[in-house]
């Protein structure tokens, strides 16, 4: 299940680390986070080498809808009250120029990545089920909304006014391109959208990268692979999730999910247009979805939960059923699937990796919103490493300190973590191997012992353990990936035991 991006561009393949080297700074990840900081400390003068254990853009930047908008859902107003106007003002303020920089190097460097111009909204659709029961009474009382909608409307109103407020061209509306009614949506003015490997491929010329070169270990100021090891003065963790696990801790600090994107052509049968909306839109509805357009197809994006809480699957079918719903004869062409890693108070933790390492820098928590926050790492970065104070750093702090807002979600991960920690010592097996029918996979009784088997439509088995070899949890079965993901701390495997995602750092037997 390729994503649209990967079908549409093909990167030259890159040579392997070619042994013991020497360097200014090094970055772990060859995504967008660690190309773009490796550019921007490359434009400063530092000698800068890249890691990457696959291929550059093989991660995450693969799979994102790529949208270019500091428009993270409601985010503004609620950093406002829990954080304050400063620290709201700062992460507005880094995005909006991340989004500036992204223009500007796309001109500098002449990359040619479809970058487009755009709008984007959030929305919240109108309760149009609730409405109907109380035609009646709206017979009586002309104009009257659902509690539903009057409460999101509120909440999109204080949005764009603390927005605004915040420097950010925001304006409140209820009218969008999208095909049904809406309660109330946020418009930002002045985003964009592009190809992201695309632009990768051209940010990424002339940049000393090494692919196919899976970091093992890091110690004081020395990276070490399965092809040789990097002396720097800095090293940026920039692989989406750290491996690492002391000092810094971020596995306490931070949980993944996981997401859906369907491309399809909305173009009817009968030769009506294709819906293609010159916007992005954000759905902030518990079942809210996303949509932008690219390469003449609708990316249809949502279903989302918590990684390793996906037992019965059937994702994709969901969101192509909804996509139905609005547009009967649209056509499926592309899926594919993200996963995202979500910190505690909704910031993303850019800048040194902890008080005990002053020379380790990392990149991480994005959310769901990685195009613009991966610049917002690599200036950031840059800007640490070569000794420039940048005003808007503070909120970004991995060593903040935000109890408030961060209490609810550290109590619920912790449980998360306990009760799946648990399941490997003392949960029973599921089924017996034999019970599992063909194309299927489960925690199954094997031998005696509890394992995790897929079976194909041939009926050959894949067994391998249901120990994730980060930290220990029991890992869970993922129909729709066919994967086994860690619903602890995110990491996955395909059914044979290879690792798909970190902070595992192998795979399972």
């Amino acid at each position: 299940m390729n994503s649209l991006w990967t079908e549409t561009i093909s990167i030259p393949e890159r040579e392997g680390l070619p042994g013991d080297i020497k360097t200014e700074a090094v970055v772990i990840g060859g995504g967008m986070a660690g190309i773009l900081t490796a550019r921007l400390l490359s434009e400063s003068g530092v000698r800068t080498v890249v890691l990457e254990g696959d291929r550059i853009g093989s991660g995450q930047t693969k799979n994102t809808t790529a949208k270019i908008t500091s428009q993270h859902g409601l985010i503004y107003d609620g950093l406002a009250e829990r954080l304050g106007m400063e620290a709201a003002g700062q992460y507005a303020s880094a995005n909006e120029k991340a989004i500036g920089e992204y223009r500007r190097m796309i001109k500098e460097y002449g990359i040619d990545c479809h970058f487009t111009e755009s709008h984007a909204c959030l929305y919240s659709r109108k309760d149009e089920e609730k409405e109907e029961r109380v035609t009646q009474e709206a017979a009586k009382r002309s104009g009257r909304e659902s509690e539903k909608d009057g409460e999101m409307a509120g909440r999109l109103m204080r949005e764009a006014e603390t927005a605004k407020a915040l420097g950010i061209p925001a304006e409140f509306t209820t009218r969008t391109e999208l095909p049904f009614p809406v309660s109330g949506a946020v418009r930002f003015h002045g985003q964009a959208h592009f190809h992201p490997l695309e632009f990768l491929k051209g940010a990424a010329e002339g940049l000393a990268v090494y692919e196919n070169t899976r970091v093992l270990s890091v110690e004081d100021r020395q990276v070490r692979t399965e092809r040789g090891t990097v002396s720097a003065e800095r090293i940026v963790f920039a692989c989406h999730y750290p491996f690492v696990n002391v000092p810094g801790y971020y596995f306490m600090r931070m949980y993944q999910e996981r997401s859906y994107v369907l491309a399809v052509d909305t173009e009817s049968p009968e030769g009506r247009g294709a819906f293609l909306p010159e916007g992005m839109y954000y759905g902030v509805d518990e079942d809210g979805l996303s949509f932008r357009s690219a390469d003449g197809l609708l990316l249809v994006g949502g279903e989302g939960h918590r990684t390793g809480e996906n037992r019965e699957g059937g994702r994709y079918g969901k969101l192509m059923e909804r996509a139905k719903g609005f547009w009967p004869g649209c056509r499926e062409k592309f899926r594919w699937s993200a996963q995202d890693c979500m910190t505690l108070d909704g910031v993303p933790y850019i800048g040194r990796f902890s008080a005990k390492t002053p020379d380790w820098y990392v990149a991480t928590g994005f959310g769901k919103w990685g195009m613009t926050n991966s610049m917002v790492s690599a200036m950031l970065i840059r800007d640490s490493i070569i000794g420039r104070e940048n005003p808007d750093a503070a909120v970004f702090s991995p060593e903040r300190f935000t109890p408030a807002a961060s209490a609810k979600k550290f109590v619920s991960g912790g449980l998360h973590s306990v009760r799946d920690l648990a399941r490997e010592i003392f949960m029973q097996p599921r089924a017996l191997t034999e019970e599992l029918p063909l194309g299927h996979g489960g925690v199954v009784e094997y031998e005696g012992k509890k394992v995790g088997v897929y079976k194909e439509e041939s009926g050959e088995i894949h067994v391998v353990s249901v120990r994730c070899p980060h930290m220990g949890c029991q890992l869970e079965w993922n129909p729709d990936e066919r994967s086994w993901d860690c619903p602890c701390h995110g990491s996955r495997f395909d059914y044979t035991g290879k690792r798909i995602d970190n902070p595992a750092q192998e795979g399972i037997k």
